[in-house]
């Protein structure tokens, strides 16, 4: 695959990545924030800071919900250190993301499209979640607590974006239960559950995938550019064919499910006639760099 190919595919995961911000800020504006409730995570640490701003300071921001350019501020430090800890591709694609969020969460109206709470809670977290897992699933972060779990995970091994998440939800949920009343708080946490569910089920994280690569050419150049634009490890035989009697080079690289058709990109643009064996859902323990 040429240079032009491998830049369309960027450019349409990264479209993707915008569709998905799309989505979340629609769930978010037309469901969740009409019914009063708080998502989880940073962004529903700033609503609460728009609420607190809005009924404790007084302070009239008109039609536009506040809470995405609180959002968008306190992710600076955060693409910062995604930036320096993350890598330049991973960096580019969460600024785009989380600019275009921001953007669409100023510029949807909270208007409310279904009365019921419970409905706006189902609704709002199915459609939040797919629009979250389709940026989680293009090789983009929505920022926030998803960059701040992986750099925990590269700092300590028992880290995970998902305890992370928990924890930060904790805490969130305990300060509303002292801030707002109850039945807030309970509607706020389904929310939470159906997005995490919807999440999911778009973006199923981290199945494992192990792929063997066997070429006739030299494979330094690839090598390197699986360092490079994958930041994945490799393992590597020199091999003779049992038939041909020809050398060979057998590659041996464990990745995320949604790595692999960029792997076999980098692959076929080095070694058209490379052959691939791939085996999906295999278990791993040991050193192995687990990915949004």
């Amino acid at each position: 695959m040429d240079k032009r190919k491998l830049y369309l595919e960027e450019g349409k995961r990264t479209l993707g990545g915008i569709i998905g911000a799309f989505l979340y800020a629609a769930g978010i504006n037309l469901f969740i924030v009409p019914a009063g409730l708080y998502t989880g995570g940073i962004m529903g640490i700033c609503q609460v800071i728009r609420t607190l701003m809005v009924e404790n300071l007084h302070m009239n921001f008109g039609t536009m919900d506040i809470a995405g350019i609180i959002y968008y501020l306190i992710n600076i430090p955060i693409f910062i250190l995604a930036y320096l800890k993350l890598g330049v591709k991973f960096f580019v694609k969460t600024l785009i993301t989380v600019t275009m969020s921001t953007v669409f969460l100023s510029m949807i109206p909270p208007i409310a499209i279904v009365e019921d709470v419970m409905a706006a809670c189902v609704v709002g977290g199915i459609v939040s979640g797919v629009g979250i897992g389709i940026i989680l699933r293009m090789g983009s972060s929505s920022g926030g607590m998803d960059v701040a779990g992986v750099l925990l995970t590269k700092w300590k091994r028992d880290f995970s974006v998902g305890k992370v998440n928990l924890l930060v939800n904790l805490v969130l949920y305990a300060a509303c239960l002292f801030l707002f009343d109850v039945e807030i708080v309970v509607y706020s946490v389904i929310y939470a559950a159906v997005h995490a569910v919807a999440m999911d089920k778009v973006h199923i994280q981290n199945i494992n995938v192990e792929v063997n690569i066997i070429s006739k050419v030299d494979t330094s150049t690839l090598e390197k550019e699986v360092f490079e634009e994958l930041g994945r490890g490799i393992t590597k035989w020199s091999t003779i064919g049992a038939y041909t009697y020809e050398q060979s080079h057998i590659l041996y690289i464990m990745l995320s499910k949604y790595e692999v058709n960029r792997l076999k990109s980098i692959i076929h643009k080095h070694d058209p006639n490379a052959f691939i064996v791939v085996n999906e859902g295999v278990s791993v323990d040991g050193h192995y760099l687990k990915k949004l």
